[in-house]
């Protein structure tokens, strides 16, 4: 594994960590919260975006409004079903989902949750780490580096190791403020 895979590897994982810090609630209406929502469909998991155009008409509405009409009680249980904690209201056109203020507690568990899935893209990191780490010994033991190269790669790979996941510690606190401003 050369050192750009195991970056780009890297930026991916901060990338995907980014994409889970954006299906979580700030108290304002965003699209992107209904990202990870999967809506049976003719016996198919599928996204909601998907099969319904999704919209925020103000900064405390979303609004849902299916391309075919007949899926509207499934995408209102899969709502339902979901852990944002929203109900769902429906009109026989299209799913209103009102974003009541956030609760301090409610905040609070918000920002446990932004610190676990920064917890998950760290472990990603380190994983990356861990492979690259392990192919450069492969390479080291198979005599096609020398031991000062392997180790110049090891220090190389643990910089941008400490790189990443000072990014993923940037954007878990830009989150984390979002969430506790009222």
């Amino acid at each position: 594994m050369e050192l750009s895979e195991v970056e780009e590897y890297m930026q991916k994982a901060v990338q995907a960590t980014q994409r889970n810090f954006n299906t979580v609630r700030t108290g304002r209406a965003s699209t992107s919260l209904l990202d990870r929502i999967q809506v049976e469909y003719y016996g198919t998991p599928t996204p909601l975006k998907s099969i319904a155009n999704v919209s925020t008409p103000d900064s405390s509405t979303i609004t849902i409004q299916p391309f075919d009409a007949s899926s509207l009680g499934d995408i209102e249980r899969a709502i339902g079903m979901s852990d944002l904690g929203l109900t769902p209201n429906n009109d026989g056109k299209l799913v209103r989902l009102n974003i009541p203020p956030l609760t301090e507690e409610r905040r609070k568990q918000l920002v446990k949750m932004v610190g676990k899935m920064a917890e998950e893209g760290k472990v990603s990191i380190r994983n990356i780490r861990r492979d690259g780490i392990d192919s450069v010994r492969k390479l080291e033991k198979n005599s096609e580096i020398s031991e000062d190269e392997a180790s110049d790669r090891q220090d190389n790979i643990q910089k941008l190791t400490d790189n990443y996941v000072k990014k993923i510690d940037e954007i878990t606190k830009e989150k984390e403020k979002e969430i506790l401003s009222v």
